[in-house]
């Protein structure tokens, strides 16, 4: 099966190269700006809602000023991406998947999109317009494939980055007929039903010293000087390390789910308002835990799997397994209880992914199909009552 991916390498950019691409971001972040300060001023003031083809009439208008001759230094792909990326934001946000867009800071992330008319590919080597010599990319892995798309991208931490867009043939994982529920958590990221707990190695809280002590620094410093931008730099490559860390240990859980088990069920959960707790919300952020939910899904996606959700106010973690009994309260602090009704005890965590595991086989079994689409990459919705008593699985589960 053929499918679309990304493969991301580290390059570095020669002096001149690290010129041109500086112009590049900077104009490309400029006309990202430029369009989304007209389309809301023209909304507001004039109560017309500009397309994207209007912003790029308007930009031609715009190369044509005397006043700024260096949009013409770079090219012209760039921009017109980054018009089509605002675009796609404002769609985002009328279709309430996103916040309103906002302008890009010089500070934050700087990226630029190259369409295949914009660069050469041959031999492995990537040059892009209006550069002489093809960027020294350090090869990880490789791919056969001619690059759909390429975006070159610098972190705050003076870090540059290439992504190619690639469509492959996937060398498909052996199937399995195995089948889990996996519980989130602070203390173990993920606990599943077969008893497998993967830990948390609580990236941030090992390097939180130093990158105290980092901050410090940087707030004597005076504001724009040489001082301010090494000390700027240091936190910037502390916190790129701690995200690093913590996607390398996200990719590596979820690649082992997906890959041993032909069926995942998992719980859903309101991140946002989970982080409105500030005693939690520094961990919560730590585990990284709508990031480990989207490995899932897409990497379920590419090898055939399944993932299921059940509904976030199934009391996955007061119901008794043995029994369904189900608790009126159970504190945070509680990790074992002793069922009142069964006598039977459970440990918290995995009395949760057992539930989750069941109510998951609940809505239909393995496999499991929704009306006119296929159960590979779909997300299964269950709901139930958190009412105190015995319930049981089949009261509790319905479609969602």
């Amino acid at each position: 099966m053929k499918q679309l991916r990304g493969f991301k390498y580290r390059f570095y950019p020669t002096s001149a190269q690290r010129l041109e691409l500086a112009q590049t971001f900077g104009c490309t972040r400029f006309v990202y700006n430029w369009a989304l300060a007209l389309r809301t001023n023209s909304y507001y003031q004039d109560q017309v809602s500009l397309s994207y083809t209007d912003t790029s009439n308007a930009l031609t208008k715009l190369k044509k000023d005397p006043e700024k001759p260096w949009l013409k230094q770079v090219s012209s792909v760039p921009l017109q991406q980054g018009l089509r990326h605002l675009n796609t934001a404002f769609k985002n946000f009328f279709a309430g998947r996103n916040k309103y867009p906002r302008f890009k800071k010089k500070n934050n992330r700087q990226s630029a999109h190259y369409a295949p008319n914009a660069f050469k590919w041959e031999d492995g080597k990537l040059t892009l317009a209006k550069m002489s010599q093809p960027l020294k990319i350090r090869w990880s892995r490789y791919f056969t494939s001619e690059p759909k798309s390429v975006t070159i991208s610098k972190d705050p931490s003076n870090r540059y980055f290439v992504s190619f867009l690639v469509e492959e043939e996937l060398e498909q994982w052996n199937s399995s007929t195995e089948e889990i529920g996996i519980d989130l958590g602070i203390k173990d990221v993920v606990v599943a039903s077969n008893g497998f707990a993967s830990g948390n190695p609580k990236h941030y809280q090992k390097y939180q010293a130093r990158l105290k002590t980092l901050q410090r620094r940087l707030a004597r410093k005076k504001k724009g000087s040489n001082n301010q931008y090494k000390a700027r730099l240091s936190v910037a490559k502390l916190h790129a390390k701690i995200a690093d860390c913590r996607l390398d240990f996200l990719h590596k859980l979820s690649t082992k789910l997906v890959s041993e088990n032909q069926a995942i069920y998992t719980e859903t959960l309101a991140v946002k308002n989970m982080m409105a707790n500030h005693k939690l919300a520094k961990a919560i952020a730590d585990c990284g835990w709508g990031e480990f939910l989207r490995q899932l899904e897409y990497k379920a996606k590419w090898h055939d799997r399944k993932i299921g959700a059940i509904n976030r106010w199934f009391p996955s973690s007061k119901r008794c397994y043995t029994c369904g009994h189900v608790l009126d309260k159970l504190p945070l602090e509680i990790r074992k209880w002793t069922c009142p009704s069964c006598n039977s005890h459970n440990l918290r965590d995995q009395n949760a992914a057992l539930n989750i595991l069941a109510i998951g086989r609940s809505l239909g079994g393995f496999p499991h199909t929704r009306p006119n689409q296929e159960a590979v990459g779909q997300t299964v919705f269950a709901c139930g009552s958190s009412s105190g008593g015995d319930v049981s699985l089949t009261d509790l589960a319905i479609l969602g």
